[in-house]
């Protein structure tokens, strides 16, 4: 009991008055309702996912989502947060003991970004963007990595990928955000590094021995999963404007739109192509769109998002197509609608961008003659693609030595449920 009460009493750090902050209270209650907006989308990816692979591998596949809200919860708090928004080292990570065990977060002023909230909540809101990232990977491995292995591989993806991108991108001394890269919800951070880690990890643990058997357990899951996730994302992009604003309000609309496109897009795409409208595809184009209005939701105009959704669509299509062809066993195509939709996101944006929307972006897009916007996102895509790629491989190995990755034949064949949990549905 004493040792708690030494413990305790060394990482307490009491809220002080903050008679001296400008708090809005309106803010405060929408990036309240923002906070637990971005935190039902995880269990939407469960469902999501969940309803995609085969009957043995839902329970999971799922928990794979449920999981990272409980291992990233504790990383954030002891040092993840200190990483992403701590004092910079170099512009590439923080500080790990800026704010370790969250000390001085409950009394810290107002992070400069969001003036008018906590800064606690400012934290905890951010928490729900590294909770979901590592999520996003489990489509690419769904129904052959060991449970126990994965929670390992999310730890180290955590503070070595998503941790240095996130400080990079929204910290004021990151490298990115020096560069001028635009990222408003997180298509770099959040979903181009999970896009592309995808990809590594479906090319280094090989193909699933039944991938040529695709029979998802529910697409009514599947449809359950993106609404939650369609509206989970209204706190993902509308809460990144920090207060309930204009801003806000045309993020939440963009962001509608760009969704919208790209579903209808998708489904016109298999009428091309004399496939019938299906449930599974029109989930997919939205979220496909959802993706790539990310980092672009309150930096363009609501016409440029329904371009952005539908040209999302058919790239992340094509790619999908050219994947089924090749030996990458990517099993719920991640990469291509997450790496490749965070891709085209952020070049877009490059492209679209507009200060008549955001009076604080300083430079205009491409679309609108000016060139520097652009070429700091195309840098930036190339930077920020060529560390996630190495990175992963890097952090696949190391994990593969410490702990085999992948489930034996006889575990695959009678499904992870079972054989990860000792459950089945």
């Amino acid at each position: 009991m004493g040792l708690l009460v030494i413990i305790s009493l060394v990482f307490s750090n009491p809220p002080q008055s903050h008679e001296n902050y400008e708090y809005n209270f309106a803010d405060i209650a929408w990036m309240l309702t923002s906070t637990a907006l971005v935190l039902i989308m995880t269990p939407g990816l469960a469902y999501f996912y969940g309803g995609m692979v085969k009957k043995k591998n839902v329970i999971s596949t799922m928990l794979q989502s449920f999981i990272c809200m409980a291992v990233v919860a504790v990383l954030w708090v002891v040092f993840g947060f200190s990483l992403v928004f701590g004092e910079s080292i170099g512009g590439v990570i923080g500080n790990p003991m800026s704010f370790f065990m969250f000390n001085g977060v409950l009394d810290r002023e107002p992070w400069g970004g969001a003036p008018t909230i906590p800064f606690a909540l400012f934290a905890i809101y951010q928490l729900k963007f590294a909770i979901i990232t590592p999520a996003l990977i489990t489509g690419a491995f769904a129904e052959r990595i060991r449970f126990t292995t994965y929670v390992l591989f999310i730890c180290l993806f955590f503070i070595f990928i998503y941790a240095p991108l996130a400080h990079a991108t929204w910290h004021p001394d990151g490298l990115l955000m020096q560069l001028g890269v635009l990222d408003f919800a997180g298509g770099t951070v959040v979903h181009m590094s999970a896009g592309l880690t995808a990809l590594v990890s479906a090319i280094y643990l090989g193909k699933g021995k039944e991938s040529h058997q695709h029979n998802p357990a529910r697409i009514t899951y599947v449809l359950l999963g993106t609404g939650m996730l369609w509206f989970g994302w209204i706190g993902f992009n509308a809460g990144s404007a920090f207060a309930a604003s204009e801003l806000a309000a045309t993020a939440l609309i963009t962001t509608s739109t760009a969704s919208g496109a790209a579903a209808l897009t998708y489904m016109f795409l298999d009428a091309a192509k004399g496939i019938k409208p299906s449930a599974m595809g029109v989930c997919i184009g939205a979220v496909v769109g959802l993706v790539a209005i990310t980092p672009a939701a309150g930096f363009v105009t609501v016409g440029h998002s329904l371009v952005i959704g539908a040209v999302a669509a058919v790239v992340s299509r094509l790619v999908i197509e050219w994947r089924t062809k090749s030996n990458i066993d990517d099993t719920l195509d991640v990469f291509p609608s997450h790496g490749v939709g965070g891709m085209v996101g952020m070049v877009l944006t490059g492209v679209f961008a507009t200060n008549q929307i955001n009076a604080a972006i300083p430079d205009n897009g491409l679309f609108y003659g000016e060139w520097s916007l652009f070429n700091a996102h195309i840098i930036g895509l190339v930077g920020a693609s060529v560390f996630t790629v190495v990175m992963a491989f890097i952090l696949l190995k190391v994990t593969d030595l410490i702990s085999k990755l992948r489930v034996s034949d006889h575990e695959e064949e009678v499904g992870l449920d079972l054989s990860q949990h000792g459950e089945k549905l």
